[in-house]
């Protein structure tokens, strides 16, 4: 499978610089290798706090019906 490297970088909400930006699977490995949650999981305000943790992250989501 190719990676989409130019069109998941349109689309991935992340405002953090790093070297794995448009690579999602790279991104999801080293978030979970370190027990964190990648940004584009967070809400817009959520993510801009650059707090990747599990924690945080509970708190952040709101469940819509």
């Amino acid at each position: 499978m190719e990676c989409k490297i130019e069109r998941n970088k349109a689309l991935c909400t992340c405002t953090y610089n790093c070297s794995k930006k448009g690579m999602c699977c790279e991104c999801v490995k080293a978030h979970r290798e370190a027990g964190e949650i990648p940004g584009c999981f967070f809400s817009k305000e959520g993510e801009k706090t650059y707090n990747r943790s599990v924690e945080f992250f509970i708190k952040n989501t709101t469940i819509v019906d």
